[in-house]
């Protein structure tokens, strides 16, 4: 006990533990040098004497006593500087924590490490804790994620000097402060309730809401209003969606009550509701009337003259419309959507034309996206026609009619991708093909010999380009393995730094407790640097793009751009650019192939596409946010892999590369419906000295088959073929010859063709489009 202070046992007040930033570090370094550098010679002058008892009398004994009272002095003056800046270090930290002894907040001291070096008397008596606890474990009674708030804080005032934060969680609310000083001591201060502003501390009563309408904290009257603690918005506010500056009705705990909400914004986030009861009888708002009246009826229901002018509107309607109080104005200041005059539709309905018929329209409303669907009456009123308006809520129906239009959309746009992907392998194929069996009889010197490797190159160009496609359509072949994109990310630095140019700086941020995914490093690869490159070009006078990598755990459901990520545990990737952005109008449509906000020959439009089949083919999620002149955040989101003790990813055996011999043996039966690709195929085999059957169709091959003399060594097949496909007609044959190995050859995935059916044995898929030497390699393994 030092100054009404506690000392965790076992640790001196000078003695902290320090911190990972550079200046902490330092410190360490020098208290550590300190240390042994006194204890050295210590040790030398102890060595320095002993020899001399054996020395006889002369100038080198006298030499080694000097020595020894020389170093022994210098020992014992190092260890005094030091043990008397540990004493000033203690002294500091006691005037500190003095000086706070009597203050109404909490106030703690830590070192560098989060571990409880001293608190004042009130902090002590709120949190009784033992010495040396870490600080983020007492605070867990107050904020349901201690840790992340104190790394933070402390992060900033690491390299602020001090740092404040408004925090509210649980029932209460605290200002936190920290700030930081020398030798690694860290103060701490809580004042309770300062994270509300004036209203939180009034008299009416205030809601502080999370994501998800999670409810964060509740002031002293909002608590006595509803006689209880809640927990979800929708426990209090009984006709949902959330109006700001409208009437809602209020669970209480005496019954429902009908009360005015504001709202605020109060960053990260949050939002901070404030409820005031109103007068129950208001002329021009939404009273209730007598029972069984206009007003009184739980149905949204406005009276409107022909030229669209609002006569009335009951309760309901006025809270889906968002009304003020007072005169309510013209229909079509608060719906829009038919693509003509809302008031030709109106006058069409007033002279009984088209009332059998229902219209959706959307809400003008700003805050939230609300489509009603309006069925018109029209009735009499004083000689004159008046129309009655009666809405439904048909959000949900429209959201689900966007997602299903947009589902079958990429749909139909994938299988064109797919199927057009498919042909243009065969061709590529063909083309390569061909190319390389043209090159075999062609040497360097020959005049024709550059000409055939441009055909080749611009081949292999184009055969990257359908791969694109496949990506989009996620019909790819995906070559998946364990990796840490820490690993990944640091490979790829090399590259991005040089795609980013002079212009951009690039900052690698990462989680240091990753775990691993499994996916195609290839293709994950693609992702990044697509979105670095298009980060580098919303930013043409230059800034910084941010790649950042974090551990994330999904506690419940996450819904998210018509998506629903399930909880578990994840790998997050964020590349955030400080850019031009992305208008709201156009940020839905990123994905889609072909749209680019780019000139005519600055890109295809593929991109993001190809981005977006990739995140889903490897199961995870991608999502985008981006404000107009700040800039745009990519996130990925993919599923960790974790490996089950039974189930461990088996590490690849090293190939040892060796030169295949010029001619093989062995008989082969070539199926392939592309007559170009055929030819190609039985030749290359044919120059390898492999004998070669060919067949256009499966029907064809098992009929040559029926021939029981013919020996067979080896099936080449495509998959997609007229009639019977690949896998069937070699299941087939394989009952006659089981032991007969099989090379798949496919434009599509590795995968398209095996769904609903066990893998073929001693088989192996070989992508279009292949070369000759991809061809005679992958048939000389599987024969060998």
């Amino acid at each position: 006990m030092l100054g009404g202070v506690y000392w965790p046992s076992g640790f001196e007040p000078g003695d902290v533990g320090l911190t990972a930033t550079a200046h902490q570090g330092a410190a360490q370094g020098t208290a550590m040098a300190f240390r042994y550098g006194a204890f050295a010679l210590l040790m030398m002058a102890t060595a320095a004497y002993v020899a001399s008892i054996f020395v006889p009398a002369g100038i080198v004994r006298t030499g080694l006593l000097a020595s020894t009272g020389a170093m022994g002095s210098l020992g014992i003056g190092w260890l005094a500087i030091r043990t008397l800046a540990e004493l000033r270090l203690s002294r500091k930290t006691a005037l500190l924590v003095d000086l706070v002894e009597g203050e109404p907040s909490y106030c703690f001291v830590t070192d560098g490490d989060g571990r409880l070096v001293a608190a004042n008397k009130t902090a002590r008596n709120r949190f009784p804790a033992e010495r040396g606890v870490a600080l983020a474990v007492i605070l867990r009674e107050v904020f349901a994620s201690a840790e992340g708030v104190l790394y933070r804080l402390q992060n900033r005032a690491e390299a602020q000097g001090s740092a404040v934060e408004d925090i509210t969680s649980h029932a209460e609310g605290f200002r936190v402060y920290a700030r930081v000083f020398p030798g690694a001591v860290v103060f701490w201060r809580l004042e309770p309730d300062a994270a509300q502003n004036s209203a939180a501390r009034g008299s009416y009563p205030v809601l502080t809401l999370g994501r998800n309408g999670a409810i964060l904290y509740m002031n002293a009257p909002a608590r006595k209003l509803a006689g209880r603690r809640v927990k979800r918005v929708e426990e209090v506010i009984d006709d949902l969606p959330l109006r700001p500056g409208g009437i809602h009705r209020v669970k209480t705990a005496d019954g429902t009550e009908r009360m005015l909400l504001q709202s605020a914004e109060i960053g990260a986030g949050r939002v901070e509701l404030s409820l005031t009861k109103v007068a129950q009888s208001v002329p021009g708002t939404d009273a209730p009337e007598e029972s069984g009246s206009f007003d009184s009826l739980p149905v949204p229901l406005i009276k409107v003259t022909p030229d669209g002018h609002i006569l009335n509107a009951n309760p309901e309607a006025r809270r889906m419309l968002s009304m003020p109080p007072g005169e309510a104005g013209n229909l079509a200041e608060y719906m829009v959507g038919l693509g003509r005059a809302l008031t030709d539709w109106l006058q069409e309905a007033a002279e009984g034309r088209g009332l059998h018929r229902s219209e959706f329209l959307r809400l003008t409303r700003e805050d939230q996206e609300i489509f009603v669907q309006v069925t018109l009456k029209r009735v009499t009123e004083n000689a004159e026609p008046v129309l009655v308006a009666v809405l439904n809520d048909a959000t949900e129906l429209k959201t689900l009619e966007a997602q299903f239009v947009q589902s079958q959309k990429m749909q139909a746009i994938g299988q064109l991708a797919g199927g057009v992907a498919h042909d243009f392998n065969n061709l590529l194929t063909a083309i390569s093909g061909h190319c390389d069996l043209m090159l075999l009889r062609h040497d360097q010197g020959d005049p024709d010999y550059s000409d055939l490797v441009q055909i080749n190159q611009n081949a292999n160009r184009a055969a990257s380009l359908v791969g694109q496609l496949l990506a989009f359509s996620r019909k790819q072949t995906l070559r998946r393995e364990v990796m840490d994109l820490r690993d990944t990310l640091s490979d790829l630095t090399h590259l991005l730094n040089r795609l980013v140019g002079e212009k951009v700086t690039l900052a690698l941020k990462h989680d240091p407790v990753l775990p691993p995914v499994r996916g195609d490093k290839r293709q994950l690869e693609q992702v990044i640097v697509n979105l670095v490159v298009n980060a580098r070009d919303a930013m043409p006078e230059g800034g910084e793009i941010v790649v950042e990598t974090e551990r994330r755990v999904l506690r419940e459901p996450l819904e998210r751009d018509r998506a629903v990520v399930e909880p578990g545990v994840y790998v997050s990737v964020r590349i955030t650019d400080q850019g031009t952005g992305i208008p709201k109008d156009k940020l839905q449509k990123v994905f889609e192939p072909f749209f680019t906000t780019k000139r005519p020959g600055e890109g295809t439009g593929l991109g993001l596409s190809t981005v977006y089949g990739i995140v889903k083919q490897t199961g995870g999620f991608i999502f985008v946010d981006s404000v107009v002149g700040q800039g745009t955040c990519f996130t990925l989101l993919l599923p960790a892999y974790e490996a089950t003790a039974e189930a461990q990813p088996a590490k690849p055996e090293p190939v040892e590369a060796r030169k295949l011999p010029e001619k093989g043996s062995g008989v082969v039966l070539l199926v392939e419906d592309e007559a170009p690709v055929r030819a190609f195929a039985a030749r290359a085999l044919r120059l390898r000295g492999y004998t070669v059957i060919e067949a256009e169709t499966a029907e064809e091959a098992l009929s040559t088959l029926e021939d029981e003399a013919l020996a067979v060594d080896i099936f080449v097949t495509d998959v997609v073929m007229p009639g019977m496909n690949g896998p069937s007609w070699v299941r087939e044959a394989r009952k006659a010859r089981p032991d007969v190995r099989v090379v798949f050859v496919s434009g599509y995935a590795e995968d398209a063709f095996g769904e609903g059916h066990e893998e073929i044995p001693n088989s192996v898929f070989l992508p279009k489009p292949f070369s000759l030497t991809d061809l005679t390699e992958t048939v000389h393994r599987q024969l060998n």
